[in-house]
């Protein structure tokens, strides 16, 4: 089970005030040149010069790139911009956000992970990639740092981890607000609680939500660690670890929103041909909404049932819902993954739809153009702009689906979850090594 530990975090002195809004930036993933120029632009020290030195990070980037990062660390340090706290310690955070109109809270712990391989104690529900992994991991070198922390839950009907992290929390150190969400983050130096936590979670397990390829690269950095020692290393090795943000997976502030899918670049597509092909496995209804109103269905999709996806044609603007028969259809097509992957929307969609009727009767050959959005307002304008054809709007996938796709070690298609709204990078970063 998981083991955690705190630890003597950097982070934007008290020079920068308790505000530290122009400092902070979203994950790196997340962001292209024109987002990190706009970041950079609110001040030149936002931590998003560091963490992602390379546009887009999903390949190893020039050395001239990571040695900057490092460069302006040192610096940051040097002059008092960043300082590492001289004891150890776990941060509580929270993100206080509205969303449809509705006002949440989440509360997290940011701590320490026990490094362990996938599936044993932290448990993965994505696949990853070699190139993001190569740019992450030469940054990581390069800094001799964790710069953002993985996204973790755990589950805890009763909350009572949080109440015991939370409870005497009065002023925070530090917070900021990014777009539109208000961050916060305390110190707690306090042995006994820390020894608490840490029996806590020896029966917890730690489900990734976001940042599989930040702690693949962690075990990677690991690996190297153990090279240059000849073999493995003391047990309180920076190395070992790995910065998380540990959410209660039953918290009611964590929302998974889902990730809609456009397509383009289809040949001879007729949404009239594609309903024939797939009537034979698929329920069909026709349905009121227009262009203007696919964000509606979005949010109703639930009412049509299980497995329910809605379809917007560019052409023809007529909005439909389309729902698998029969589990039959999935078993038939993927016989060997288990109930639990075979119910997943994403795998339904991916599995039914476009490998087996999109992919076999409008494709030439050539990859499909895809988009992909957790903003259901974002799917019909960009159809009716041309940039695509066809949209599938998808319910939410449930937090139970990652603990359930643990136990049998499966992984979801890609970009299953969205996980909302996401960490901010620069509350507090992780020094791996002393700092030059």
């Amino acid at each position: 089970m998981a083991t955690i530990r705190p630890f003597s975090g950097i982070r934007f002195s008290t020079k920068a005030g308790k505000d530290i809004s122009k400092l902070v930036a979203p994950p790196y993933d997340v962001l292209d040149a024109k987002g990190k120029a706009a970041l950079v632009a609110k001040s030149p020290n936002n931590i998003v010069s560091i963490d992602l030195p390379h546009v887009p990070p999903k390949q190893l980037g020039p050395p001239g790139a990571y040695d900057s990062a490092a460069k302006a660390m040192n610096d940051w340090l040097a002059s008092g911009v960043l300082m590492k706290s001289p004891r150890q310690a776990v941060y509580p955070y929270e993100q206080t956000y509205t969303h449809n109109g509705k006002s949440y809270h989440r509360r997290g712990l940011i701590c320490l992970v026990k490094l362990t391989p996938f599936g044993v104690d932290v448990i993965p529900h994505e696949k990853t990639y070699a190139g993001p992994i190569e740019d992450r991991l030469q940054l990581m070198m390069s800094t001799g740092a964790q710069l953002s922390p993985v996204f973790g839950l755990f589950m805890d009907p009763r909350d009572e981890i949080m109440k015991k992290v939370f409870a005497g929390v009065t002023q925070p150190m530090c917070e900021a607000t990014l777009d539109g969400v208000r961050n916060r983050m305390w110190e707690i130096i306090d042995g006994e609680l820390e020894d608490h936590l840490m029996m806590d979670f020896k029966n917890k397990k730690v489900y990734i939500a976001d940042g599989h390829h930040r702690y693949t690269t962690a075990l990677h950095y690991q690996k190297l660690a153990e090279e240059k020692n000849g073999g493995p290393l003391p047990a309180d090795h920076p190395a070992n670890y790995c910065m998380f943000v540990l959410v209660n997976g039953e918290d009611p502030g964590l929302l998974i929103l889902p990730t809609h899918r456009m397509v383009g670049g289809l040949k001879n597509w007729n949404v009239e041909h594609f309903l024939e092909l797939i009537e034979p496995d698929f329920e069909i209804t026709t349905t009121p909404f227009g262009p203007e109103l696919v964000d509606e269905l979005a949010q109703t999709l639930t009412g049509y049932g299980k497995n329910a996806i809605g379809v917007y044609d560019g052409a023809t603007k007529k909005v439909f819902v389309i729902r698998l028969k029969t589990d039959r259809v999935m078993k038939a097509l993927e016989p060997d993954k288990s109930d639990a992957w075979r119910t997943l929307d994403v795998a339904v969609l991916q599995r039914a739809i476009f490998d087996n009727v999109i992919a076999h009767h409008f494709s030439d050959g050539s990859e499909p153009t895809r988009g992909y959005t957790a903003d259901e307002n974002e799917v019909a304008p960009r159809i009716d702009r041309g940039e695509f054809q066809v949209g599938f709007l998808l319910q939410p996938t449930p937090i139970r689906a990652l603990a359930d796709l643990g136990k049998v070690g499966e992984v979801m298609p890609q970009k299953s979850t969205y996980f909302f709204p996401k960490l901010a990078t620069g509350m507090v970063i992780n020094p791996l090594r002393d700092p030059a």
